[in-house]
């Protein structure tokens, strides 16, 4: 008797552990898969300056990674439960990984970045020349040469970035449903919203990491190493500055490989947790297992997918839950891949310090609000009427609350012949006779390039020959240039390298913006475990794995794919001046119109945010009517648990009838 219940508790305890294992390693993919995301999308904006390419294509670029993690999203939720769910796991981390590393191939095959400038690296100018361009190894100088223009137009490196985003979303693909519902089948239903939650920190901790990463290195110059930093004319601020993108995903490739070693090594099933310590459960998993296997060799791995489907599109709650989180990701999607931008845009920060700031701001509440969540459920034994009330009002509070980011707003940069005019009046449109005045009109500048100058009158100019500029003194970004006709100060005339300051008030304002977002991302975050829990509790246990995938699936479709190309679309027709290519190409955009700019990014997301209610207060009336399949779980445990307390006299009769047994014959007996 007393080797038998050791043997028992010692299956009891391997069980446990390898469960709280598998828990560790699915958080550690979760830290993995998010912290490439993050950094992906922290980087979209030094893509689009290294590759010269509009935000609409960055946006198709971004959305190609749900392009590959569609293309097997379906057959991965529903055929992975079939198959060993670890170790499809653990390929998919592969190959993320290799996705990572295609993604830093361009680096290694392009020739060093140069940007548009109208200044040379070295010697002043001369008095009677417009600033013309001298040779100097970073300087875009136009060229009449057929063979490097067409070198240039067939540039399209950015397809390796495509290719690997591609990859990256496949390899990602069965991460969230086999995990979730290897979760959800082995775990206790109590302690499931907490282990959740706590995957889901896992998710947040990786952006935090992502993040942080992303911050150096969009502050570290691209072809640093191989270039002389000193003599760069632009600083993090312009928007002409392009950050070592690639070394951060050589490191996000790293880790999603070693993230990938724990599940080769864990087991396909595991016991109920909190069932371990009886007898019934080896009879049990044999029976189970027979019964499958028996269920392949009649009817095929296939038999129930299509039931399965036709029971998951009749389920209305289900089918309105979907509805609500397409229009929820179009909304956040947006938000999310074009913050950096937006800060950068809107308060005049550089996309160092946008993404650290969205870091630090951001990703702590929504931390602490996934864990606060799942405790509450735990806690207090949330049913799924309670948690869709739960979600459904705390998403509006926060809704209501992103409205008050409408006013923490900063004036347009005021650059003279895009937005102002010489004398310093506000201007509506961008018109090509305003670049050149009478101040100007004989230096021969042109008129396209953007190198941008800050007068010391408080207003910019495009560049500094359109500033009237004559002499300059300085190297590199410290710079001054002197003498300058179009500004129109008391004392002597003088201007500097970048755009002029927003000033004190702008930054100001960015604090009350980082603030409301940091309360409604906690607020979001408090109502996504209550949330989930309504999805997965609306299902059938048999049909979690695949209800889950064809969840993702449509967020991908509908919402992954469309929203950021739509979005970057609308930021494009935004754009008040275009950079240059050598050949006359239009190249990334340098400055946004950010009064429209910002109608577009918070207005868009509200308004489509707004219209998910209506589904949300339906699925509140139906609780009411309907018995959800996966509502009575927990008391489906405690019956389990009841019934085997029942038959806890006849297992000992059995025990103490035995004399000490192996394995085999332990089974045999109970």
């Amino acid at each position: 008797m007393g080797e038998t219940e050791k043997r028992i508790e010692t299956h009891r305890i391997r069980c446990l552990s390898k469960l709280k294992m598998f828990l560790l390693a699915i958080t550690c993919a979760f830290v993995s898969k998010t912290l490439s995301g993050s950094y992906m999308n922290s980087m979209l904006t030094q893509i689009e300056r290294q590759f010269n390419i509009p935000t609409s294509l960055v946006g198709f670029i971004n959305g190609s990674f749900e392009i590959g993690n569609l293309l097997l999203i379906i057959f991965v939720s529903y055929f992975g439960t079939k198959l060993h769910r670890p170790i499809m796991i653990g390929i998919g981390c592969v190959v993320m990984g290799l996705g990572c590393f295609l993604k830093s191939l361009p680096h290694f095959l392009m020739n060093q970045y140069e940007y548009e400038s109208t200044v040379s690296v070295s010697g002043n100018l001369s008095s009677n020349s417009f600033l013309c361009m001298e040779n100097g190894t970073q300087i875009l100088r136009p060229t009449q040469d057929p063979s490097e223009c067409t070198k240039e137009v067939k540039s399209l490196m950015w397809v390796y970035v495509l290719v690997g985003n591609i990859v990256r979303g496949m390899g990602e693909t069965p991460i969230l449903p086999l995990g979730i519902s290897y979760i959800e089948d082995f775990a206790k239903s109590e302690n499931s919203p907490l282990y959740i939650g706590l995957i889901e920190t896992g998710a947040i901790i990786g952006p935090l990491i992502g993040l942080l990463l992303a911050s150096f290195c969009a502050n570290v110059y691209v072809d640093t190493g191989s270039v002389n930093t000193d003599d760069l004319t632009i600083t993090p601020t312009d928007t002409r500055w392009v950050g070592a993108w690639w070394f951060g995903f050589l490191i996000c490739a790293g880790v999603n490989v070693l993230t990938a070693i724990p599940f080769f090594f864990l087991p396909k099933t595991l016991p109920k947790e909190g069932l371990e310590n009886n007898a019934d459960i080896i009879k049990n998993e044999n029976e189970d297992k027979q019964r499958e296997e028996d269920k392949k060799e009649k009817y095929g791995i296939t038999k129930d997918f299509l039931p399965f489907m036709k029971s998951l599109s009749c389920n209305p709650i289900y089918m309105l839950f979907i509805l609500i989180s397409v229009i929820q990701f179009n909304a956040f999607v947006n938000m999310i891949s074009f913050m950096p931008k937006y800060i950068e845009q809107q308060y005049g920060k550089s996309s160092s310090d946008a993404i650290f700031l969205i870091g630090i701001y951001n990703l702590p509440p929504i931390c602490i609000g996934y864990i606060i969540g799942g405790l509450i459920m735990k806690k207090f034994k949330i049913t799924v009427k309670q948690a869709a009330h739960i979600g459904c009002w705390l998403s509006l509070l926060e809704y209501l609350l992103h409205f008050l980011s409408f006013l923490v707003t900063c004036e347009n940069s005021s650059v003279v012949g895009i937005n102002t005019s010489y004398e310093g009046i506000p201007q509506d449109l961008y018109m090509g006779n305003n670049v050149l005045a009478n101040c100007n009109v004989d230096c021969n500048c042109p008129s396209k390039i953007w190198d941008p100058v800050c007068g010391n009158n408080g207003l910019s100019y495009l560049s500094a020959c359109l500033a009237g500029c004559e002499t300059s003194i300085g190297m590199g970004i410290n710079m001054v240039f002197q003498n300058c006709s179009c500004i129109q100060t008391s004392g002597n005339s003088s201007a500097v390298l970048g755009l002029c300051d927003k000033g004190p008030d702008c930054s100001m304002m960015l604090q009350y913006f980082l603030i409301l977002s940091a309360m409604s991302s906690f607020i979001y975050s408090l109502a996504a475990i209550p949330g989930y829990m309504v999805l997965l509790r609306c299902m059938k246990s048999e049909e979690k794995s695949l209800g889950v995938g064809l969840h993702t699936f449509c967020t991908r479709v509908f919402a992954g794919i469309p929203a950021p190309i739509y979005f970057g679309a609308l930021m494009d027709s935004t754009c008040l001046h275009w950079g240059t290519l050598k050949c006359g190409e239009s190249g990334a955009c340098r400055i946004y119109d950010s009064t429209t700019f910002r109608y577009i990014y918070l207005g868009l997301p509200a308004a489509l945010r707004g219209s998910s209610f209506v589904p949300a207060l339906i699925i509140l009336i139906l609780l009411r009517k309907y018995h959800l399949p996966g509502e009575n779980a927990s008391s489906g445990t405690e019956l389990i648990e009841t019934k085997v307390k029942g038959k806890k006299n006849e297992c000992k009769d059995v025990y103490q009838k035995s004399t000490v047994l192996n394995d085999d014959e332990l089974k045999t007996k109970l």
